[in-house]
C-alpha cells in the first residue's frame, strides 16, 4: 500500500504470562546505542542471539520500509554493578526501529515497567530519536511511557520532536484513559503525530491503535471481535514549532491576563474567549437564579473525585478541590433521562503507578444514582454544548473528548485564557461519555 513506516504493538512478538526465567530462551542480545552501523540482516554473524532482531530487519530490507517492533532483550552485567540483578543479566521491554535498507537505527528501553516483572528498568532513560527522509525525526516510548515526564515529555521538548512512535499493550480505563482517548489527546496537547500500535487483545480489556494528527485521527476499537486491524494513513508532517507553543503556554500560566490564546480545528473568525465568572457561578433555572447543586463524592479511575451533578437544560456549574476549580457552562440539545456530573480531582494517584494529576471532568454516570458516576460507560445519546475550565496549576493539560461507542471527537476551542484553560464544543458528532481536562503536575510525582 506504500507505507513509509510501520508500526507493531509492544508484547506483539512474546505475548504474556511469563516469568522473568520463563521468557529468557526468547530474549535478543541487541547492542544498545546503535549508529545505524548494524545491518542484522546482511550480518547477522556479528551477534550471538539476535533471530528476531534479524527476522524484523530482513521484513524492512525486503519491504523498503523504516520498521518499528518491541521485543524482548537481554544484557549481560558484572556483580560489581550494584544494580545487576542476581541472575547476573538486565532483561528489557525493547522498541527497535529499522531502516528501509535494514540497518538497526535505534533502540528504546522502556523506562516506565507497568508490573512487568520479567523486565528490568534502564539505569538511565533512554532518549530514542531516528531519522527517516520522508518526515523528519521520529522519537520512540512505550504504553506507560505516556503518563510521565521521563523520557516522553522530556524527550520530545529536547529533540523538539513532531513524530512519535508508539507500541502499546494498553489497557483501556475509562472514563480517563481508554487507549485511543489518551492517544489522540497526548498528538494534540503536544502538537504532534503518533503512529500508536496497541495489541489487541478485548479480554484483557487492550484494544484502541490510531493514527493521530493534532487535528484528526484514523482509530480502530473493537471490543467484541478478536480480528485486530492494520491502519493505513496519509498525512501531514508536522512543521510547526512545538516549543515555542509550550514556552508560551508557561508564560500564559505566569502573566498573561489580556490576550485570548486558541488552537481551533475550525475556522479562526468564530473563535470565542473564555470569560472568567463573576462572582460565583450558579445554576440558571426558569425560576430564576440558584446556587450549584451540593457536591457528593464518587470513585472514578481509583481516585476520590468531588462531583456536582449537571441537572436541567442549561446552566452554570463549579466545583472545587484543593487549588483546582472546575467550571462548566453547559446547554443541552434535548433533555434525556442520563445522570452527568461534573467531578475534581487534585491529587496524588496512588492505584497502579504513582503520579500527581489535576483533572476537571465532565462524565455520563453509569446510572441515575450519584454513586454511578465514575464507572465505565461506553454509550451515551445526550448531545451537550459546553465550555469547561479549570485553573490548572501546570502547563501540561490533556484535553479528553470521548462520545457514544468510543468514538472521537475534537474540540472547537482550547487554550489559555486568565490563567484558566478551558475546552469548548457546540454539538458533538454523538452523545457525550466525557469531556474532561486531565492535567498532569509532573513536578509533583
Amino acid at each position: 500500500q506504500g507505507a513509509q513506516i510501520i508500526v507493531f504493538p509492544e508484547d506483539g512478538i512474546h505475548g504474556f504470562n511469563f516469568t522473568r526465567s520463563s521468557i529468557y530462551p526468547y530474549l535478543d542480545f541487541v547492542p544498545h546505542s546503535p549508529s545505524g552501523q548494524w545491518n542484522p540482516c546482511r550480518e547477522p554473524c556479528l551477534f550471538n542471539d539476535t533471530e528476531v532482531i534479524q527476522r524484523l530487519s530482513c521484513m524492512a530490507l525486503k519491504n523498503k520500509l523504516f520498521l518499528v517492533a518491541n521485543l524482548g532483550t537481554k544484557q549481560p552485567c558484572e556483580r560489581s554493578d550494584a544494580r545487576c540483578p542476581p541472575d547476573g543479566r538486565y532483561q528489557f521491554n525493547t522498541d527497535v526501529a529499522f531502516g528501509a535498507d535494514g540497518a538497526l537505527l535505534a533502540t528504546y528501553r522502556k523506562h516506565n515497567l507497568y508490573f512487568e516483572h520479567a523486565f528490568d528498568t534502564p539505569p538511565e532513560p533512554d532518549y530514542a530519536v531516528f531519522d527517516t527522509p520522508f518526515a523528519g525525526k521520529f522519537g520512540m516510548f512505550t504504553c506507560f511511557d505516556i503518563l510521565f515526564f521521563e523520557p516522553a515529555v522530556n524527550l520530545i521538548r529536547q529533540y523538539n520532536l513532531k513524530q512519535i512512535v508508539y507500541p502499546t499493550a494498553w489497557m483501556n480505563q475509562l472514563p480517563l484513559l481508554s487507549a485511543v482517548e489518551f492517544q489522540q489527546a497526548f498528538a494534540t496537547a503536544f502538537n504532534v503525530n503518533i503512529l500508536a500500535a496497541n495489541i489487541h487483545h478485548p479480554t484483557l480489556g487492550m484494544t484502541g491503535s490510531g493514527i493521530y494528527t493534532p487535528v484528526k485521527s484514523f482509530i480502530y476499537h473493537n471490543m467484541e471481535s478478536y480480528g485486530g486491524k492494520l491502519i493505513v494513513a496519509e498525512i501531514p508532517v508536522i512543521t510547526t514549532d512545538y516549543k515555542t507553543s509550550l514556552e508560551s503556554n508557561e508564560r500564559f500560566r505566569e502573566n498573561l491576563h489580556d490576550s485570548c490564546r486558541t488552537f481551533t480545528s475550525t475556522s479562526l473568525d468564530d473563535e470565542v474567549c473564555f470569560k472568567e465568572q463573576e462572582g460565583t457561578p450558579g445554576r440558571v433555572s426558569e425560576k430564576g437564579k440558584e446556587q450549584s447543586p451540593p457536591p457528593f463524592y464518587a470513585e472514578m479511575m481509583y481516585d476520590n473525585f468531588t462531583f456536582v451533578p449537571v441537572w436541567g437544560e442549561k446552566g452554570e456549574l463549579q466545583v472545587c478541590a484543593n487549588t483546582l476549580c472546575c467550571y462548566l457552562n453547559y446547554q443541552r440539545a434535548v433533555l434525556t433521562d442520563e445522570l452527568y456530573a461534573l467531578g475534581v480531582f487534585d491529587g496524588l494517584h496512588t492505584v497502579h503507578g504513582t503520579y500527581y494529576v489535576q483533572a476537571c471532568a465532565l462524565v455520563k454516570c453509569g446510572g441515575l444514582s450519584f454513586s454511578t458516576c465514575g464507572q465505565e460507560v461506553t454509550d451515551a445519546t445526550a448531545v451537550i454544548d459546553f465550555q469547561l475550565s479549570g485553573n490548572m496549576s501546570t502547563p501540561y493539560i490533556f484535553p479528553l473528548l470521548l462520545t457514544s461507542g468510543i468514538t472521537l471527537d475534537f474540540a472547537d476551542h482550547m487554550g489559555w485564557k486568565d490563567n484558566h484553560y478551558f475546552l469548548s464544543k457546540n454539538r458533538t458528532s454523538s452523545g457525550l461519555l466525557t469531556a474532561a481536562l486531565y492535567g498532569r503536575w509532573y513536578e509533583k510525582d
